[in-house]
């Protein structure tokens, strides 16, 4: 009898270290994809970047606008990681700014490659937005994870750092994504 309840005991024992590894593993592989998933996001937003810097310097915009979109650029690549919110919001302004005058797209539509530059800026502008929808879903799901009280008691998220949202104004139009 003793030896029937010390087998169950040992073996109730080894089922429950051999979950607390599976969750383990598990949130290190959440913690995995919150980092790809910033990498993704940072390059996105360098993408939008080099494209919103290449219609600022083409020629193709009034001097005024070209000025703005430059500046707004030149502040998101430079900005540190703190700010780096701040910046990216405000190159999303400078960008829904150049695009807002009335005509802009029909009149540089009909100009050479103009018009691949604008679909160009729209679809680095709408990969902005998906990373970073994809990326704060990731967050949000290993910030559940870590909050557990399993993970917290035997602190199985380690040494990772906690991830933070990345919030943006993202928005090239006046509704919920990119134009």
């Amino acid at each position: 009898m003793i030896w029937t309840l010390l087998v169950i005991a040992l073996l109730v024992v080894l089922l429950f270290a051999v979950y607390v590894s599976w969750r383990a593993g598990r949130l290190d592989r959440m913690h995995n994809r919150v980092e790809t998933a910033r990498t993704a996001l940072d390059l996105a937003m360098v993408r939008r970047s080099s494209v919103a810097y290449e219609l600022a310097s083409s020629g193709l915009l009034d001097p005024a606008n070209s000025l703005l979109l430059a500046s707004a650029v030149r502040r998101a690549k430079d900005a540190a990681q703190a700010e780096r919110d701040l910046a990216e919001s405000d190159l999303t302004r400078a960008l829904r700014a150049t695009f807002s005058q009335p005509g802009l797209r029909s009149e540089l539509g009909g100009r050479g490659g103009a018009g691949e530059l604008i679909a160009e800026v729209d679809a680095a502008a709408q990969q902005v937005f998906i990373a970073r929808k994809f990326y704060n879903d990731v967050a949000a799901r290993t910030l559940d994870a870590r909050r557990r009280p399993l993970a917290r008691v035997f602190r199985l998220s380690g040494n990772a750092p906690q991830p933070e949202f990345f919030e943006m104004d993202d928005s090239l139009a006046d509704g919920a994504g990119p134009a």
